[in-house]
């Protein structure tokens, strides 16, 4: 049986593994297409490992080549998994998960914008909505054509489950990008009808001591010349 502490195998190695599993006979170049067109919406692989990995995998007895060359005419290297690839590809399921930590450039900007015009907040948040526009329509096109009635295939309710939770947390998305809006907005808006503070000081008039017994000495000069 084969150990998985034994290997260390990498991410890509059990894309491979996993690949095979669903569509066995499928050559280095199969794999990188068949990632494009399912996986590859939501994990990124590096496909300049992916024939590193094959020869990896050859090597330990976790795929074996498949579909010799007929007439001795050079084609593509096709694979299978083997007994050993498809244990050792149960056992990584079985492990808990681990997502990378994030590297998201779009909350890093918002995260910050404060320093900027409030105008860069809101262009960043309109073209998320877009972009998650445009995604939910593809995720809809893609689930519009999977049949709704499949002969038996175990692996079509996970591909399901794994389109479902796509589309749900790009409509989130979308409803929070909307309040983001509508938040924003409201903020600048408040700020614009905010009234003004006088830009005009009064001046004080203050009248020293000095000048209040002058004033004073004046008055009663008056009321003398007054009673003469």
């Amino acid at each position: 049986m084969y150990l998985l502490g034994m290997s260390n195998l990498n991410p890509t190695s059990y894309t491979i593994l996993g690949g095979l599993s669903v569509q066995p006979d499928l050559s280095g170049y199969d794999i990188r297409k068949g990632i494009q067109q399912s996986i590859g919406y939501f994990w990124a692989e590096s496909y300049g490992q992916i024939y590193p990995a094959l020869k990896r995998l050859a090597r330990e007895g976790l795929i074996a080549p498949s579909k010799a060359s007929p007439n001795g005419r050079k084609r593509r290297q096709t694979y299978v998994l083997t007994d050993a690839g498809r244990a050792a590809l149960r056992q990584w399921l079985a492990l808990p998960f681990h997502n990378e930590t994030p590297r998201n450039e779009f909350l890093l900007k918002l995260f910050f914008a404060g320093v900027a015009s409030p105008d860069v907040a809101i262009a960043h948040i309109q073209d998320l909505n877009e972009r998650n526009r445009r995604w939910l329509v593809t995720i809809k096109t893609i689930e519009a054509s999977i049949p709704p009635e499949q002969p038996s295939n175990p692996h079509l309710p996970y591909w399901m489950l794994t389109l479902s939770l796509g589309k749900a947390m790009t409509s989130a998305a979308l409803e929070w990008g909307e309040k983001a809006l509508a938040a924003l907005n409201a903020r600048e808006a408040s700020a614009a009808g905010s009234p003004q503070l006088p830009t005009t000081r009064t001046r004080k008039t203050s009248t020293s001591p000095r000048k209040q017994t002058r004033g004073k000495r004046g008055s009663m000069r008056s009321e003398r010349k007054v009673s003469k």
